[in-house]
């Protein structure tokens, strides 16, 4: 009997073990799929859209606008200089032709369980720091607790809720430890993407990562700052001595020896520059200036390629966005209303030459679009939230909502009478003088920001639009500091600007920071302070989201509701890059779908280059 019971209890052990071993399976790979298998096999030789061989050298030049007062991108504090986030490099990057997908770099492997509730990154040991000392996984503590206390208030707000504990196992291997009851999907990917900056060196030079400072952090990258002149150029140099310049993941890629950004404060002066040679690739986003512009000697003989490339890229939701924070703003009548005076359709014939479409969606140009009537998918979703009463019972069989269309003329009728008619509805009334008033007396003020003066076009036929309204509207001219201290926190001093309902593709607790009440007043991000709690339950749903099928529901989902907020007027995009750049550059033939990659995988020819210097084309 004895030895029967000692026999069987072998047994259970051995079943529990079993099924410890079989719970706890740990994946080791060379990267990580938000759902289904990467791309890329772990002895990939190079990314499939770059050119291996390409040759290292030369410069490639683009403008910026304004100017810059810092070199530290993740500080609200200050206007960061272009490109001051290239000396840093985070453990797991993407690439340009596979969503969802990241693949090591500073890691040779990272190790998961199938629940995605913790991850090991394997360190390289070969990665160093632009000085040359090696990187650790203590720097990789450092930079996770850095960005924890010290980030951008909505950043560390997510992040705070997401991981339990990190602990460096050896120098180069470091555990991060995720909390439960959060989904864990996402997790290895975020923590694999946060920047790795230098312990020794922020410590030695006293930085905060919250303070404005033209003093870059040290990273691993392969540019590092060469010389700048505050506010008006900024020169970024390749590191001869990279450490990843051998990796399958790296070749072809990081070609030029230097990339210079040019500021300047308007884009007429800047356009001149470029014909004059003083920069040497420029991505258009002027309509007028491509379609009418573009006519000078240099494009004519050759000098100056101007060339539309395809773009499969997801639009970026540029819109105007109201500040949902004034209280003039709250009844969604009033944002419908505004929404109605903005005539794309004549806009974009009369000023942009037709070379733009409409944005409907926030994720507009993609497959996770909402379109129509919800699905019954959809429903099944948004029906708890209609049982509870945060969504209206229409929401589930409506359409989408989309952008209003408008006729030929620059002020639209019919749309002028639906406005009128809503606005009228939400208690502001038209007085003797032409403006609308509330019950207290108070004209309906509406103050554009802008802080470019090409966007006047644009802007002032749209306030002519709202004064025909009644609407008491404004374009305010502000330079790029007013502009910064009045759309951040705590500020948001703002009724209107121009700027980006954001997105992903496969999109997971960023949306807290773009979209969530919990960080609606300290986010860079959520500019329209949208509190909605039926928003943030659908946020929770696409976190939770365990298939590509699933996450697609979720998200059109998400994006109905979105556009039923009302808290921007859309703009347009481009399905394709409208580029113009001095003969002295080159690409693969086949460019990837979701980026243009001029100062990634483009390259320098030398001896076209020396052709147009000896002409005197360049500078």
């Amino acid at each position: 009997m004895t030895k029967h019971w000692v026999g069987l209890g072998l047994v259970f052990a051995m079943i529990a073990q079993g099924a410890v071993a079989q719970e706890e399976r740990v994946i080791t790979a060379h990267g990580i799929s938000t759902f289904g298998e990467l791309n890329l096999p772990a002895d990939f030789p190079h990314l499939p859209y770059v050119n291996p061989d390409a040759p290292k050298g030369g410069e490639i030049s683009q403008w910026a606008f304004g100017g810059f007062d810092s070199m530290n991108p993740y500080s609200v504090k200050g206007r960061a200089a272009a490109l001051s986030s290239a000396p840093y490099e985070s453990i797991l990057v993407g690439t340009a032709d596979e969503i969802g997908a990241v693949y090591c770099l500073l890691c040779s492997t990272l190790e998961y369980p199938e629940d995605r509730s913790w991850v090991i990154f394997n360190l390289r040991p070969e990665v160093r720091f632009a000085d040359g000392t090696p990187m650790t996984a203590e720097d990789v503590k450092f930079s996770y607790e850095t960005f924890l206390t010290k980030g951008l208030t909505d950043f560390r707000t997510v992040l705070a809720t997401q991981v339990e504990s990190v602990e460096v196992l050896d120098p180069h291997r470091i555990k991060f430890t995720f909390k439960e009851g959060v989904p864990h999907r996402d997790l290895p990917a975020s923590m694999g993407g946060l920047p790795i900056l230098s312990k020794a060196h922020y410590e030695a030079n006293g930085l905060d990562l919250e303070e404005s400072s033209m003093v870059p952090f040290l990273g691993t990258g392969a540019y590092v700052l060469d010389q700048f002149e505050a506010g008006r150029t900024v020169t970024w140099r390749r590191n001869p001595d990279y450490w990843g310049e051998d990796l399958p993941i790296n070749r072809g890629r990081g070609n030029f020896d230097t990339i210079r950004f040019e500021y300047f404060g308007d884009y007429d002066a800047a356009f001149e520059a470029f014909k004059g040679g003083s920069y040497t690739f420029r991505n258009e986003a002027s309509s007028l200036t491509w379609t009418q512009k573009y006519d000078f000697p240099a494009v004519q003989d050759g000098t100056v390629l101007k060339v539309e490339l395809p773009s499969g890229a997801k639009a970026t939701g540029q819109a105007f966005i109201l500040n949902l924070r004034r209280e003039k703003f709250q009844d969604p009548r009033v944002r419908e209303a505004l929404g109605l005076m903005f005539n794309f359709e004549w806009s974009n014939a009369t000023l942009f030459g037709n070379l733009y479409a409409r944005i409907d969606s926030v994720w507009e140009n993609s497959w996770l679009e909402a379109t129509g009537v919800p699905s019954p998918e959809e429903v099944a979703i948004l029906q708890p939230l209609v049982d509870e009463g945060l969504l209206p019972a229409s929401i589930l069989t409506d359409e989408a909502v989309t952008a209003p269309t408008s006729g030929e003329r620059q002020l639209d009728r019919g749309n002028l009478r639906k406005a009128s008619a809503l606005l009228d509805e939400a208690g502001w009334e038209v007085g003797s003088d032409g403006l609308r008033r509330n019950a207290a007396g108070q004209t309906l003020v509406v103050e554009i920001l802008n802080d470019s003066p090409t966007f006047d076009r644009v802007m002032n036929p749209y306030v002519e639009n709202l004064k025909a309204l009644g609407v008491d509207a404004r374009m305010t001219r502000v330079d790029n500091a007013q502009m910064e201290a009045r759309t951040r926190p705590p500020s948001y001093d703002f009724d209107m600007v121009v700027g980006n309902a954001r997105s992903d593709y496969i999109s997971g607790s960023e949306l807290k920071q773009f979209y969530g009440s919990e960080t609606a007043d300290v986010s860079a991000f959520n500019l329209m302070g949208l509190k909605n709690p039926a928003v943030d339950r659908l946020i929770e749903v696409v976190m939770a989201a365990q298939s590509l099928d699933d996450l697609t529901i979720a998200t059109k989902a998400l994006d109905r509701v979105l556009r039923a907020e009302r808290f921007w007027v859309p703009q347009w995009y481009k399905a394709n890059h409208t580029i113009a750049y001095y003969n002295i550059f080159e690409h693969p033939e086949n460019l990837p779908p979701y980026a243009l990659g001029e100062l990634d995988f483009w390259w320098y020819n030398a001896e076209k280059a020396e052709a147009l210097k000896a002409k005197g084309a360049l500078r």
